[in-house]
C-alpha cells in the first residue's frame, strides 16, 4: 500500500477521542509515578500464558515527536497476549493465538506517544495512536495537541475524575486501597480526594490524552469503535487512580530507580506469563 493510499483509508476509517486526567501531582512526580505503576500494573495482567512481554526498553535519539518538539527519551517495544481481554466478538472470529497486541512507545517526557498494533492477524486494518502531553494544569489548556482543522472539529472530548467511582469503571475496578475519595498520602497528606478537588489542589498537572483509532474490518468497526470510547477512559481511569493512591510506593524514587526497577520488572514478567492463572482486567 502506497502512503498516499494508506493516508487516505487512515482518514477515512479513524476516530479521535481526547481523554482529560487530572491528578493531584507534579509534572515531574508523575513521570515517576506513571513508570512504577506501569511496571506493578503489568504484573498485575500477566499470567496463564497471557500478559506482557517486555522486547526492548532503551534510549532513543532523533526521532521527531509533536512537530519536533521533541526528539530524545526512551523506547520501549512490549507484546500483549491478551487472548481472553478483547471483545468476546473478536475472540470468536481470530484464530487461537492470533490476538498478540504489539504497543510501542516512544516516552519523550512530558510527551509520549504509543502505537498499538495486531500485525499478526489485522495487519493494517487496525491501528491505535494514543498521544500525551503532561502539563501543569487542571485540564484547562484548549487544544494540547496543536489540532488542526478537520482533526480539531472532529475530537471528542471526555473529562475523567479518578475521584469518581462509577462514570466509567467496572464493579470489579473498584478496590478500597485505590480509591481515590477516601485515600490520603502518609508522605505527602494528599487526599481524600472529593468535592471540587481539582480546583482546590496543589500541585495539580493534567494528561491530555489524544486517541486515534482506525480500523477497517467490514461489519466490525461499530462494534470496536464503541470498545474503544468505553475501554481508554476505563483504563486511563483505573490506572490513574492507582497511581495516584500507590503515591506513598513510588514517591521519592528517582529515574535510575525506575530504570532498575523496570529491568527487574521485565525478568518477573517473562517468568510470570509462563505460569500461573489469566489475571487482571477482562474484555
Amino acid at each position: 500500500m502506497s502512503e498516499e493510499a494508506k493516508q487516505h483509508w487512515l482518514n477515512a476509517c479513524a476516530f479521535r477521542v481526547h481523554d482529560r486526567v487530572v491528578l493531584p501531582l507534579s509534572v515531574e512526580e508523575y513521570q515517576v509515578g506513571q513508570l512504577w505503576s506501569v511496571a506493578e500494573a503489568s504484573k498485575a495482567e500477566t499470567g496463564g500464558g497471557e500478559g506482557v512481554e517486555v522486547l526492548k526498553n532503551e534510549p532513543f535519539d532523533n526521532v521527531p515527536l509533536l512537530n519536533g518538539q521533541f526528539t530524545k527519551g526512551q523506547y520501549t517495544h512490549k507484546i500483549y497476549h491478551l487472548q481472553s481481554k478483547v471483545p468476546a466478538l473478536l475472540r470468536k472470529i481470530a484464530p487461537k493465538g492470533s490476538l498478540a497486541i504489539h504497543e510501542e512507545a516512544w516516552n519523550a517526557y512530558p510527551y509520549c506517544k504509543t502505537v498499538i498494533t495486531n500485525p499478526d492477524y489485522m495487519k493494517e486494518n487496525f491501528y491505535v495512536k494514543i498521544e500525551t502531553i503532561h502539563l501543569p494544569d487542571s485540564g484547562t489548556t484548549e487544544n494540547a495537541h496543536g489540532l488542526k482543522g478537520e482533526e480539531l472539529a472532529k475530537r471528542e472530548i471526555v473529562n475523567i475524575n479518578i475521584a469518581n467511582d462509577h462514570e466509567f469503571l467496572n464493579s470489579g475496578d473498584l478496590h478500597p486501597d485505590t480509591t481515590p475519595s477516601k485515600f490520603q498520602s502518609s508522605k505527602t497528606g494528599r487526599g481524600p480526594l472529593t468535592g471540587n478537588w481539582k480546583d482546590n489542589v496543589q500541585p495539580v498537572m493534567c494528561a491530555y490524552k489524544l486517541v486515534t483509532v482506525y480500523f477497517k474490518w467490514f461489519g466490525f468497526q461499530k462494534i470496536v469503535e464503541g470498545y474503544a470510547h468505553t475501554q481508554y477512559p476505563r483504563l486511563f481511569s483505573k490506572f490513574h487512580r492507582e497511581v495516584f493512591c500507590w503515591i506513598d510506593k513510588w514517591h521519592g524514587l528517582t529515574m535510575v530507580d525506575i530504570r532498575e526497577i523496570e529491568a527487574k520488572a521485565q525478568k518477573e514478567l517473562e517468568e510470570q506469563r509462563k505460569s500461573g492463572q489469566v489475571r487482571g482486567m477482562n474484555g
